[in-house]
């Protein structure tokens, strides 16, 4: 049989052992053409067929493609080590791809190590971060894929984003394990593009940029709206934001809801960028703890504990409107304040904050007083401004209801008002709860009259 041995696993299911097909598994010599024999095999068979990646190996690959109906299993401690080589990568230049593959699956205890390092020219001291020295790939891109599930794996030092869903439906991301470089920029986590009914749960996440990230990217806009997604019990770490949509927003992101998150550290805890013209609407970030602290400049954000913000990527540009969204049983400790910001081109509306507990102090050396507007050119990227506990500014219908502020032990200078409000309508703070930073010489609520 040429070595295309087959063997029925348990529950019936075809083997595919990528051994069988010339793979060496020694960590130097390339093993892309075999392990993707092994993947071609399994498909051409159809029904319930998986390719075994055995453990106590290292398979040097290139670009592989899952098929359909096939599940790519890494068994045990095996490994996918990312070659260094841009001309063993295909033109998505990710690790691994799929392409419209009803029912591809990623599964096993091995990981997918992405040597990120390795893609790096120098650690640049000054601004505390690794420089790209070029091309760098991405570890998964899969494009519009229906009855996907990607379960168990551990991704192991991304160059580059680490799993980006584009356009893909009934999606199901169960128990993934990432842990990237923090010092590495653009190594997001989990990036659903695009994508409907999709389910993110007890995943385990540390990576430079964002950790799960719902968008509507320009490349993707014929695959239409991201719509019912549902993040769920996920441990986070990053030097970016922890649950976040956008900024990429070129089409509406609607019915996503955070839920049961712990974010032990990022720049923002909780992000809503709008840059772009599709509207994001129906959120609800609810059970959720984290800690939103400062890092060295180049890194987005500046500590914000909340931001939902609306204004043009660029001057003339046309934006979109953020309205529904609610934060519920929330806590969280933050060195800058909660933003809730439109903008002249487009104002947040019907925004709830229900039993909402935060405390702000300054635990970094890191400059504050400013926020971070980037991506914008329409606005100054980097705001000098005081901090309010929660900061709201031309939006409609926002409450915050039976919600509490507090400040550190010595609050810093650049604190001020538990609340400040400018140009907003319908500002309701039932049962709120917090006073001035410094109550000697400042109001706890600075509203300014609305606008008639």
């Amino acid at each position: 049989m040429n070595g295309l041995r087959k063997s029925l696993g348990a529950r019936g299911i075809r083997e595919f052992d990528v051994l069988d097909f010339g793979a060496c598994g020694d960590g130097k010599n390339l093993d892309t053409a075999a392990v993707q024999r092994a993947i071609d095999a399994a498909a051409a068979v159809g029904g319930r067929s998986r390719v075994i990646v055995p453990g106590g190996r290292r398979f040097l690959v290139g670009t592989l493609e899952l098929r359909p109906g096939t599940e790519l299993h890494l068994a045990d401690d095996a490994e996918l080590l990312a070659s260094l080589r841009q001309q063993d990568y295909g033109a998505d230049e990710a690790l691994l791809v799929a392409h419209t593959a009803l029912g591809a699956c990623l599964s096993g205890t091995g990981r997918i190590n992405g040597r990120s390092q390795e893609f790096m020219s120098h650690f640049d001291e000054a601004d505390e971060w690794w420089r790209p020295a070029g091309f760098r790939p991405r570890l998964a891109v899969f494009s519009g894929c229906r009855d996907l599930v990607v379960r168990d794996v551990t991704f192991f030092r991304a160059p580059l984003w680490t799993l980006h869903l584009v356009g893909c439906e009934d999606v199901l991301v169960d128990s993934v394990r990432i842990r990237n470089q923090l010092d590495v920029p653009n190594c997001d986590g989990i990036d659903p593009d695009h994508c409907r009914n999709v389910v993110i749960r007890k995943c385990d996440i540390e990576c430079g940029d964002d950790a799960i990230v719902i968008k509507t990217t320009r490349e993707g806009m014929r695959y239409g709206p991201s719509s019912n997604i549902r993040v769920h019990d996920c441990v986070l770490a990053t030097q970016d934001s922890g649950l976040k949509i956008g900024t990429e927003t070129t089409q509406d992101i609607r019915d996503v809801r955070f839920e049961r998150c712990r974010i032990k550290r990022g720049c923002r805890g909780l992000c809503i960028q709008l840059r772009d013209e599709g509207d994001v609407s129906g959120i609800e970030f609810r059970d959720i703890v984290f800690e939103a602290r400062c890092f060295s400049d180049p890194w987005w954000g500046r500590g914000e504990a909340i931001s939902f913000t609306a204004m043009p990527r660029e001057r003339g540009g046309r934006v979109g409107r953020i309205s529904d969204v609610r934060v519920i049983d929330v806590a969280g400790r933050a060195e800058n304040s909660v933003r809730i910001s439109g903008s002249r081109e487009s104002r947040v509306s019907d925004v709830r904050f229900e039993r909402v507990a935060l405390e702000f102090d300054r635990w970094t050396r890191y400059a504050g007083g400013l926020w971070d507007n980037r991506p914008t050119s329409a606005y100054p990227e980097i705001e000098y401004h005081s901090t309010a506990a929660v900061h709201v500014r031309h939006a409609d219908r926002v409450e915050l209801r039976d919600c509490r502020v507090a400040w550190g032990a010595k609050p810093a200078e650049q604190f001020t008002h538990a609340v400040e409000a400018h140009d907003v309508t319908a500002l309701s703070l039932p049962g709120f709860v917090g006073e001035a930073a410094h109550p000697d010489r400042l109001a706890a609520i600075a509203i300014e009259p609305e606008r008639s």
